[in-house]
Parts: structure tokens; C-alpha cells; sequence
């Protein structure tokens, strides 16, 4: 009885050592298909990116004749980004979506922090409630639903497009129910209202209250809103199109169709373009990335 005990548990540990000795297998493999597919999807975002980079120095025969080379059979040149600015105005263009960009950008910001804040600490008010709804709801027409009611109104009736200030408003317009709803989830769930209270007890007023204890708090969350409405302010080309008429008012998207004629189209003039509009999103994005994970989370319910 003993002898078939012991050799019932030496079975069951022997067992036991198999799994503990397939589980590290098994996760190994995982890890490495794991990788393998990440692999895969980062080559192919990162391919036309590459693809602009070893073009944009060469000439626009060698571009047609041989686009996957990294020098073609003129060698390397510069002339693209020069007769592409010439060409675009660049420095008008970049300082119209300069502007448009950060003032846009900025006002969202500002306004999206504080209606959100007023909405969490007035829960009981039954318009906090209504105007959240009414922005979450918004965000799921499409631009294109309004696009022509827009134009009508704002440029048949009121006459008041062709307009930096008009873009830049309802840029922020449309962006700010997104921005309202990632603040609201951060400072619902990662600012106590404790804190607010003990600033009200030193004798501070709402207001100051915001700005010196809620709003550095709310650091991750600013930097995750800055990328994306910098990004897509930066990047739009319909919205622009339809407001901003004469030249001197365009940003650097629809600038670029210069570059785009009837019967041909100078390549390398293109991709030197879009290397120049990339540049500044992708410095600011490097600044910022370390924040943009921890703001894209902060709204999450915590366990």
C-alpha cells in the first residue's frame, strides 16, 4: 500500500514537472509569433515613410524609373525642398497652420478642462448631465453629414468665411466633445475631490482652485488631447479647403496641390513637401509621447 502511494506521487510530480517545463515552451513561442506580427505591422506603417525618405533625393526621372533604390542614377540631391518652398510659399503656408494649429489647439484645451471639470463637481445639476450627453452624441456624426450646411450658412448667409478665426472656431468646435470626454473620465477618477476642498479651506476661490491644484494634475491627459487636435488640425485638408479661399490664407495641405497638375505630377516636389509638413508634428510628438500613454489610461475606472 505504501510502495503504490509513493508511486502515485512520484507520477503526479512527474507530471506536474511536464507542465511547469511545456508552460516556459509555450509562452516562449508566444513571445516569438508575438513579435513576428508586431514586426510585420511595423513594416508596413513604417514603408511609405521610408519610401518618401529615399525619394525625396532624387530627381523625378529617377523617381519614375526607380522608386525602391535608396540612390538613383543621378546621385543625391537637394533641389526638391528648395523649388518645393518656392513653389508652395512655404513659410506663408507653415505660418497659417502655425496659427490655425496652436490657436485651435490651445482653445480646445482650455475650454474642454474646464467644461469637463464643471460637469464632474455638478453632478447633480440636470444640464451638466444633458450637455455631456449632447457631446457624447456628437461625436459620432459624421463631418461630411454638415459639411455642405456649413458652407451654406457660415458662407451664404452670415459671409464669414475666407477667414483665419472662422477655421480656427470650428476647429474647436469639432473637436472639443472628444476633449470634454477624456478630461471628464481623467478628473473623475484621478483628481480626489480632497484636494479641492483643503485649497477651498486655505481660502481659495474656484477659479484659482482649478488653475493651481486640478489642472497640473491633468498633465498626461493635456499632452494625449495637444497630439491628437495638433495632429489632425495640422493634417486636415477638407475643412481648410471649404473655408479658406484666396491663397494667402492656405495651410500647408492644401498648398500641396500646386504640385498636383492635369497631365503629370513632379513627384519629388510632393514627397518634399510632406517631409517638410511632417517635421514639426513628429518634434512635437516626441516631446510629448511620454505622456500620451498615461493620458489615453487616465480615464480608465480603476479596480
Amino acid at each position: 500500500m505504501n510502495h503504490a502511494t509513493m508511486n502515485h506521487a512520484t507520477g503526479a510530480a512527474v507530471v506536474t514537472s511536464k507542465s511547469h517545463a511545456k508552460t516556459p515552451m509555450r509562452e516562449k513561442i508566444l513571445h516569438v509569433v508575438t513579435l513576428l506580427v508586431l514586426s510585420v505591422l511595423f513594416l508596413a506603417f513604417i514603408a511609405p515613410f521610408v519610401l518618401v525618405l529615399i525619394n525625396v533625393f532624387k530627381t523625378k526621372a529617377d523617381i519614375t524609373s526607380s522608386p525602391l533604390s535608396l540612390v538613383g542614377r543621378h546621385g543625391f540631391t537637394w533641389d526638391n525642398f528648395p523649388n518645393a518652398m518656392e513653389k508652395m510659399d512655404f513659410w506663408t503656408v507653415f505660418g497659417n497652420s502655425l496659427i490655425v494649429t496652436v490657436s485651435a489647439t490651445v482653445l480646445t484645451v482650455l475650454l474642454s478642462a474646464m467644461a469637463a471639470y464643471v460637469i464632474v463637481r455638478n453632478p447633480t445639476w440636470k444640464a451638466s448631465s444633458i450637455f455631456f450627453a449632447a457631446l457624447v452624441a456628437s461625436m459620432v456624426i459624421p463631418f461630411q453629414v454638415i459639411m455642405v450646411p456649413l458652407v451654406s450658412v457660415y458662407g451664404g448667409i452670415f459671409g464669414v468665411l475666407n477667414h483665419r478665426l472662422t477655421l480656427i472656431l470650428m476647429h474647436v468646435g469639432f473637436s472639443v466633445s472628444l476633449a470634454v470626454f477624456m478630461f471628464h473620465g481623467a478628473i473623475r477618477t484621478n483628481i480626489p475631490a480632497e484636494l479641492e476642498e483643503a485649497a477651498e479651506i486655505d481660502g481659495a476661490t474656484k477659479w484659482k482652485t482649478f488653475w493651481s491644484v486640478v489642472f497640473p494634475l491633468l498633465k498626461p491627459t493635456v499632452a494625449t488631447v495637444t497630439i491628437i487636435d495638433a495632429m489632425a488640425f495640422w493634417n486636415d485638408y477638407l475643412l481648410p479647403s471649404l473655408v479658406l479661399g484666396p491663397k494667402e490664407l492656405y495651410t500647408i495641405p492644401i498648398a500641396t496641390k500646386v504640385f498636383y497638375g492635369t497631365y503629370s505630377t513632379d513627384i519629388g516636389l510632393v514627397m518634399a513637401a510632406l517631409l517638410l509638413a511632417m517635421l514639426p508634428i513628429l518634434i512635437l510628438y516626441m516631446f510629448l509621447q511620454r505622456y500620451v500613454v498615461a493620458g489615453v489610461t487616465s480615464g480608465a475606472v480603476k479596480g
